[in-house]
């Protein structure tokens, strides 16, 4: 849990420190206000079952008791709803966001944004979301050795879609993965791989296999191969790191940082401009959310792993990957090409 019990008797003193004008004024600001929460996704996805867990606790912890209403607002990978939360959105603490994890990296990497990532208030994220590699059990295929030594067809969602790490993986192993595209999101392609359309998936969240198909993790209808991400999951402790495949050390640092993101997990943010007693107040409820026990039995419920990152951890990530040396972010440019 990251250490978040300290921190949010840490967070309770600060404020109790201001009783009773503190208090008073937070609970007076957001006593019958409305907190809109932007939804980077369409509704279903992991992002918006994982952001829909927390809003319905989250208002429990903020003094006033607001509500949050949640509003899908899918598009370009969250991308719309991260514009519509920088550009558009109220600054006076009643808007947030949830928005894809990968956008401080695409930004590291020089995309043009409309918006700079850094200078969201990152107020925390449920979990941290690793992502995998995986075929499935018939095929034989159970490590990335074995995938050198015969043709592995991955599902993937679209000609201009990104398959995920396979074709990268070729390219620094010698892998034989092939990416066959054209299906229109994740479940067809599960369903494809159920079938025997093809032999494996080549980028989902492993809190998504567990939830979803808690069933194939069960009874071990999937291998994974490689796991992308800066920690291993304590499920796979024998399932290597893509990032520890590196044969030199450019490689490695490249890997690393496109690695990052998982860490990043379903974050929320509020836009820039916020006062800082509001990120604040937002930032203790978070952390307060995750270890209410409603809240833990309600996503137990829903088979959503948590596991936490605070806000100000979330805010030094982006930083730090925007601030990565040029020569790794050239490297990592190149091997996403490979894709």
């Amino acid at each position: 849990m990251r250490n978040l019990v300290p921190a949010i008797a840490t967070g309770i003193t600060l404020l109790a420190s201001h009783a009773p004008t503190g208090l008073a004024r937070a609970e007076d600001f957001y006593k019958g206000k409305t907190i809109n929460v932007y939804i980077g996704s369409a509704p279903g996805a992991g992002y918006d079952i994982y952001s829909r867990l927390v809003v319905r606790h989250l208002g429990n912890h903020i003094p006033g008791h607001p509500v949050l209403v949640p509003r899908n607002m899918p598009g370009g990978s969250s991308r719309t709803a991260a514009a519509h939360l920088y550009n558009i959105a109220s600054k006076d603490g009643l808007s947030l966001g949830v928005i894809n994890q990968e956008l401080p990296l695409a930004e590291a990497l020089g995309e043009k944004l409309l918006f700079e990532t850094a200078k969201f208030n990152w107020i925390g994220s449920p979990d941290t979301n690793i992502r995998v590699v995986v075929t499935w059990h018939t095929t034989g295929v159970k490590s990335i050795e074995d995938a050198k030594k015969k043709e592995v067809t991955m599902g993937a969602s679209g000609p201009l879609e990104a398959s995920g790490y396979p074709e990268m993986i070729n390219t620094l192993f010698g892998t034989r993965f092939r990416s066959v595209r054209g299906y229109s999101g994740g479940s067809a392609i599960n369903l494809a791989l159920e079938r025997g359309e093809v032999d494996g998936r080549g980028d989902n969240a492993w809190s998504s296999w567990k939830g979803d198909h808690e069933d194939w993790v069960r009874e071990k209808k999937i291998n994974v191969l490689v796991q992308v991400g800066l920690t291993k999951s304590p499920d796979l402790p024998d399932v290597p790191l893509l990032m520890d495949l590196a044969s030199n050390p450019e490689d490695r640092e490249a890997l690393k940082l496109l690695s990052t993101p998982g860490s990043i997990g379903h974050p929320f943010v509020a836009p820039p401009g916020v006062a800082a007693g509001h990120i604040e107040i937002l930032r203790r409820a978070f952390e307060a959310t995750m270890t209410d026990p409603a809240f833990l039995d309600d996503a137990k419920r829903q088979r959503r792993p948590i596991d936490p990152v605070r806000g100000e951890e979330l805010q030094k990530i982006a930083q730090e990957l925007l601030s990565a040396p040029q020569s790794i972010k050239d490297r990592a440019n190149a091997l996403t090409r490979s894709k």
